[in-house]
């Protein structure tokens, strides 16, 4: 028993992954006790005026920030998925500027064309992951089947659900999302990259 436990350990696998997942459970936890004032003020992103310092914040942090504990679970189940294998194959600061990127575009593509919706979650950059991880194993000069695949369910469902509810502006985050997952997994793939 006792050489058994003094060979368990646990293993920081992936630290962008694990810190941006403790960044959004902290969020939230500032947004339950908060009642709401923490979202509304820095973890969502809607138009409002250049002048004011927190609307550069929101771009980016808005991904922090969600609606509710349910909300929040269903994202982090996705990207403890998949962000791990994303780390060890980009490295921390490749997947780091991917979660930035996706949050800036996704951020300013929202302020642009939904300037009376809040928007907030890190679906955008659930589905990043997505595509991205549908890119990671590739022959050189060859697109995967998978990434067709993923691609073609992934943006038909996105349409469907786009042209049939009212809510266009979470559809369009996840396509965006989806794009940048995609661009940067074939960026990142033309070579071998190290953390």
């Amino acid at each position: 028993m006792n050489r058994f436990s003094s060979r368990l350990r646990l293993s920081l696998n992936a630290p962008v992954t694990l810190a941006f997942v403790g960044v959004c459970f902290a969020a939230q936890l500032l947004n339950v006790l908060t009642m709401g004032a923490s979202n509304r003020l820095v973890f969502s992103v809607y138009r409002s005026s250049l002048a004011d310092p927190l609307t550069y914040m929101r771009s980016l942090f808005h991904v922090f920030g969600h609606a509710d504990w349910n909300h929040l679970m269903g994202n982090m189940i996705y990207i403890l998925i998949l962000g791990p294998m994303l780390e060890e194959k980009y490295g921390g600061k490749n997947l780091a500027l991917v979660i930035a990127v996706t949050a800036l575009v996704t951020g300013v593509f929202s302020q642009l064309l939904f300037p009376r919706v809040m928007l907030l979650g890190a679906s955008g950059v659930v589905f990043a992951f997505i595509l991205m991880s549908s890119i990671t194993v590739r022959e050189d000069g060859a697109i995967p089947l998978t990434f067709v695949l993923v691609a073609l369910l992934y943006l038909g469902q996105q349409v469907l659900q786009g042209l049939f509810t009212r809510d266009s502006v979470s559809q369009s985050t996840h396509l965006i999302g989806g794009a940048v997952g995609s661009v940067f997994g074939f960026l990142l793939n033309k070579q071998p990259w190290k953390r």
